[in-house]
């Protein structure tokens, strides 16, 4: 396959003059050493992990943009919170899939040649990208760069969240912000693997379309019934694990009193030290970026902690691993499948009314980027 010997990608710098600076910059197109491959990357997601590499701790509403570059300030404090990155030029986008249009000598890169896979490492957010062909996913025939472009952020994380349930010893899940393309993947999952799960959404019409999924367990934070509905749905399933997507405000609180409380209605159940059962919460996003506040009116049997993808894959091996992304291949157009509202090129991603609306981060709006537009 012909391969062009330059190609544009995207950078995110913070500058000493307290500016945030998004470009496309041209690059020079690596040649393959002999354990790699060069994929032209055909489609890459907009994650809100991505936001957070894009812009950090950027005023947005304040942007400009030119063809091949958009700006924005950086507060003082954001300045002081980005200090390690200052004057670096940092590759964005965590995951995407193309075509591998060239290889090196090895069998296993040799193997890719031609193939459509999906991959995931960082500066996903330009034309190529070279890199070690272990970390390359083939897809299955008749699936398409845009199915697997999804294929490592939201589907490993959902299965990995089951599977730290089942190794830490907890029967059934809660999940925040449930609407969300990755909670609707989840719901998918846990009801074909029999897992008890409760949703909690914030709008009623969230709840409505996770009930038209089928999902059994969902309650809104908005309503006055709130602590009372997921205390109900907790006894009902008997959830000790919950991950949140919001990561600051009460939610997280409010969801351990709710565990405690529904743990206080078994007979017996009472003691000054709280409900023995080990109730965890775990923060893996920051949609509320306010504190996090707890009230700790839940005993001492409880933990609150941070959680995050790669860090569990290192811990849990490579045979667990290679066994969630074997089930995310076989699924990726069922359990994983997900749906793209905007279509867009790397030039768009830099205008500022797009840039406005994929920031935005809506439920139910999911943005993808196609480098070769």
């Amino acid at each position: 396959m012909s391969v062009n010997p330059t190609y544009l990608q995207m950078f995110s710098t913070v500058t000493e003059s307290g500016e945030l600076r998004l470009e496309l910059k041209e690059q020079e197109t690596p040649t393959p050493g002999v354990d790699q491959v060069l994929v032209r990357i055909e489609a890459t997601p907009i994650n809100p992990s991505d936001l957070g590499v894009m812009f950090g701790f950027t005023d947005t509403s304040a942007a400009t943009s030119t063809d091949n570059a958009l700006t924005a300030p950086v507060s003082d404090q954001g300045m002081r919170i980005m200090k390690a990155r200052i004057g670096q030029a940092l590759t964005v986008g965590n995951e995407g899939a193309g075509t591998v249009v060239a290889t090196g000598d090895s069998e296993a890169a040799k193997s890719l040649d031609g193939k459509i896979v999906a991959i995931t490492g960082g500066g996903m957010y330009g034309q190529y990208r070279c890199l070690d062909a272990s970390a390359c996913l083939p897809l299955m025939e008749g699936h398409t760069a845009k199915d697997g472009a999804s294929s490592f952020v939201n589907p490993m994380t959902v299965l990995a969240m089951i599977e730290t349930m089942r190794m830490e010893g907890h029967t059934a899940l809660i999940h925040t912000a449930a609407a969300s393309n990755l909670g609707q993947m989840l719901n998918r999952v846990c009801q074909a693997d029999g897992v008890e799960l409760v949703n909690i959404v914030r709008k009623q019409e969230q709840a409505t379309l996770l009930k038209d999924m089928g999902a059994k367990y969902v309650v809104n934070s908005s309503a006055d019934s709130f602590m009372s509905d997921l205390t109900d749905a907790i006894q009902a399933t008997g959830a000790t694990l919950a991950f949140d997507a919001t990561g600051g405000g009460m939610l997280a609180s409010n969801i351990l009193t709710c565990m405690e409380g529904a743990a206080a209605r078994t007979p017996g159940a009472y003691s000054i030290y709280g409900s023995i059962k080990h109730k965890q919460v775990y923060l893996y996003g920051g949609l509320d970026t306010s504190a996090t506040t707890l009230n700790r009116g839940y005993g001492m049997a409880w933990g609150v902690g941070g959680w995050l993808l790669p860090n569990f894959l290192a811990k849990a091996g490579m045979e667990v691993a290679g066994r969630l992304r074997g089930r995310v291949a076989k699924e990726l157009t069922t359990s994983f499948a997900s749906n793209y509202t905007n279509e867009i090129s790397l030039s768009d991603a830099l205008q500022v009314e797009t840039m406005q609306k994929y920031y935005a981060k809506h439920t139910g709006e999911k943005f993808l980027i196609c480098p070769q537009k």
